[in-house]
């Protein structure tokens, strides 16, 4: 869970500069709360102990979940003292993540205490239309409520991730997306629809750093990052324990940092972007020139394990120029930890040992030997576990609770 700002609880500053943290602190330790409880009961006493607010705030937020019947209290005898031993209440509520791709849409079925009820992907035509991705997202979802005994009463909301960059006031996929036939759209109000259900839009490797954060082993980072690398390449941020969304909600556009004055343009028109070098189109561009047969993803993993050269050359150039841009964040940001993920992540060290030459040669040394560099432990399954992950942190997650 995002945990890590739960020390903070008494330090003020924060507060003076930006006056959402309060709530924002409070949101994480609400599911700091939650986190804890779905490993079984606790008392009051061993809420604090194990999360390390004070038993004020544990008070506090045990009433307020109560109220919103996420959970519910008894007395208990604890070390020979009355106590208040507190539980998760069970019941059918999920929370569905939907992750739509450029050649795919992925949907999670996950519960309060984090448990994957059900997932499924569908591959989708290269170019499709939004109206077909909806669709076939809205069957899938139909599909695991079925095969799994659940209603549209028992979903909590559902979280969307769309690969491109989202503005926050109008909720429309903004230029430069790597589904430009969503440009435009008002995804939010047709996903609704659609789906019949609330729903939460999240551009897609936010959606990785708060899965990460959530579902991961980096519930500790205060500041990490989260490296989308595909057909496009983009960056969640997470900073001082918090997403950051910027002013319009466009932020961690990495794919689009200049690498090159003199490269290719790019499909945001600006010349020589990261993605122009180093995402996965350009990858396959490059090794179809010598190839007889189609190259795709799959057979530039299989051709980097099998120590193909020209596989290893493209894949070295595109991790050094991944690092010259991760450096400039490094520098600028100093996170404890810089998560990888994308179809590549599965190469490991192979995708890694360039990225990290690249950000050794562009941070200042302290830098770059204190930032620690792994690939995403959740796969392909990331960013759809990060959309979950982004109902639960909305007011809305306490709806289907409160049904009779």
């Amino acid at each position: 869970m995002l945990a890590f700002m739960v020390s903070r609880e008494g330090n003020s500053t924060p507060t003076r500069r930006n006056p959402g943290s309060q709530s924002a602190l409070r949101q994480l330790n609400r599911e700091r709360i939650v986190q804890t409880l779905s490993a079984g009961p606790a008392t009051q006493a061993e809420l604090s102990r194990t999360t390390g607010l004070s038993t004020a705030t544990i008070s506090n937020i045990v009433k307020e979940l109560e109220r919103e019947n996420v959970v519910h209290t008894a007395p208990t005898t604890s070390s020979g003292r009355r106590a208040l031993q507190v539980r998760l209440n069970a019941d059918n509520s999920v929370a569905v993540g939907i992750d739509f791709g450029r050649r795919h849409v992925r949907v999670v079925l996950a519960t309060r205490d984090y448990r994957v009820v059900a997932e499924a992907s569908t591959s989708l035509v290269l170019g499709h239309h939004a109206e077909h991705g909806i669709a076939m997202a809205h069957d899938l979802m139909e599909r695991l409520l079925q095969e799994n005994g659940l209603s549209h009463g028992d979903v909590i909301g559902v979280g969307i991730g769309i690969p491109g960059p989202l503005d926050r006031r109008s909720h429309t996929v903004a230029h430069g997306a790597v589904l430009p036939e969503w440009v435009g759209i008002e995804t939010e109000a047709r996903l609704r629809e659609a789906l019949g259900l609330p729903v939460h839009i999240d551009n897609d490797a936010n959606l990785g750093a708060l899965a990460e954060a959530t579902w991961g082993p980096y519930g500790g980072a205060e500041n990490l990052v989260f490296l989308k690398i595909g057909s496009g390449i983009g960056a969640g941020l997470i900073v001082n324990g918090a997403p950051v969304y910027g002013n319009l909600g466009i932020t961690g556009e990495i794919g689009h940092s200049t690498i090159d004055d003199r490269g290719a343009v790019c499909r945001c028109g600006s010349r020589g972007c990261l993605e122009t070098v180093a995402s996965t189109t350009t990858m396959i561009e490059q090794l179809s020139r010598n190839e007889a047969g189609p190259v795709t993803t799959r057979s530039i993993i299989s051709g980097a394990r099998e120590g193909h050269p020209a596989t290893l050359r493209v894949l070295d150039d595109a991790g050094l120029a991944i690092g010259h841009a991760l450096g400039t964040v490094a520098n600028l940001l100093n996170p404890e930890v810089i998560v990888v993920g994308g179809p590549l992540a599965e190469l490991e060290e192979l995708l890694l040992e360039p990225i990290r030459r690249g950000i050794l040669r562009h941070t200042i040394p302290m830098v770059g030997a204190s930032t620690a560099l792994t690939v995403s432990s959740l796969g392909e399954r990331a960013e759809a576990l990060g959309a979950a992950a982004l109902v639960f942190r909305k007011p809305a997650s306490t709806k289907a609770s409160t049904k009779k």
